[in-house]
């Protein structure tokens, strides 16, 4: 039989692996699956990296846009995120965040949310400040 990988659609992840780490049994709520905000709070982590290193100094999260949970993350499983910068105004950024879940002890991955947060670049005041071109 023939491979055709035109008939084949396998979703990939989108942008850069920013942040990798595995749920643990402390992250669960009461029906044994992680809490969506552990996820979400990986998620702000990876989109400050990016934001970080786009800004080239100190940014902070001012609005996160239609995050939908489409599968549970369990324990074990390891939760990749990934990131794109997709616009970038005079001090603020919009980043496309991925969470993919490698289940545990298999090769399986799996989209588990993503969304688009918005984080502003500010100064040591605290202060939007512009973004540096690239």
């Amino acid at each position: 039989m023939e491979d055709r990988p035109e008939a084949i659609s396998v979703e990939q992840p989108r942008g850069e692996l920013t942040v990798r780490t595995i749920a643990m049994p402390s992250d669960t709520n009461a029906n044994g699956d992680i809490f969506g905000g552990w996820v979400m709070s990986q998620m702000d982590q990876a989109g400050g990296i990016a934001g970080v290193e786009r800004a080239q100094g100190r940014v902070v999260t001012v609005a996160v846009e239609a995050m939908t949970f489409i599968r549970p993350v369990a324990v074990g499983d390891v939760l990749c995120v990934y990131t794109a910068v997709d616009s970038v105004g005079r001090t603020s950024m919009k980043i496309h965040i991925e969470a993919w879940a490698r289940r545990f002890q298999t090769r399986i991955r799996e989209k588990v949310t993503d969304a688009t947060f918005t984080f502003v670049a500010i100064d040591d005041d605290g202060r939007p400040r512009p973004v540096p071109p690239l």
